[in-house]
């Protein structure tokens, strides 16, 4: 990212909001950060930036044109109860969990996948506290093997949240995961922008609970990695 101050930033933003504007009076609805994470996501560059959120304007009336994805359009998706989200971390990040094992390659419809995607990244940007811009994730790999691995869902679940949703990642924590999920992220990996490969953190099953713990505090940590919290599927979230 490029070395400039604060002030150096919202300047940046100030022109872009007017590029913006100028091509789409949509934009003027959109706030000062959510203009800074999308200049962010391209280092601080008004011309990338701007095309980058130009281009998530017109996804967002394409994709979710009534403002929101209602569960009767993603009625094969929750029924797998893959992703959870409760609880925050120390610095106030709304904690996802998800399980890997638990996704059916063989139910999955690429459109609605990506709905899904859209409905659960909507939802932990909703429970984010005042100031806070970045939810966590801890990816769950428990029982996972080759008749879970659907490399199109990976890359285009990370095409929604690194076009869609730029700067809104604060860290994955990948846990539990197995020898043979490694040829898999060897083929994912590429797919993922260099500001967000940094994010991603493979945790050492041995110390689980006590890398879980540098983030989360017991209290806020899901109950079965031995912390406070049940589990909530994402759509009672």
């Amino acid at each position: 990212m490029g070395t400039v101050d604060v002030e150096g930033e919202w300047f940046l933003v100030a022109k872009m909001r007017a590029f913006v504007e100028a091509q789409d009076p949509s934009a003027k609805e959109a706030d000062n950060f959510t203009l800074r994470r999308f200049l962010r996501a391209r280092d601080l560059d008004i011309e990338k930036g701007s095309s980058l959120f130009l281009k998530y304007l017109k996804w967002r009336r394409q994709a979710v044109p009534n403002g929101f994805i209602s569960e009767s359009e993603i009625q094969n998706e929750l029924p797998q109860r893959k992703v959870c989200l409760q609880g925050f971390d120390k610095v106030g990040r709304p904690i996802v969990v998800g399980f890997a094992a638990k996704h059916d390659y063989s139910k999955r419809n690429m459109d609605e996948f990506k709905r899904f995607v859209a409905y659960f990244l909507d939802k932990a940007c909703a429970r984010m506290p005042s100031g806070q811009e970045k939810f966590i994730c801890i990816a769950d790999f428990k029982g996972w093997g080759y008749s879970h691995c659907d490399i199109r869902a990976y890359i285009a679940a990370l095409e929604v949240m690194q076009n869609y949703y730029p700067e809104r990642l604060g860290k994955v924590l990948l846990i539990n995961v197995p020898q043979i999920f490694m040829k898999t992220w060897k083929v994912v990996y590429p797919f993922i922008d260099k500001n967000t490969k940094e994010k991603f953190i493979f945790v050492d099953d041995k110390k689980l609970q006590e890398t879980l713990l540098v983030d989360i505090d017991e209290s806020q940590l899901p109950d079965i990695y031995g912390g406070k919290l049940p589990l909530v599927p994402i759509e009672n979230a």
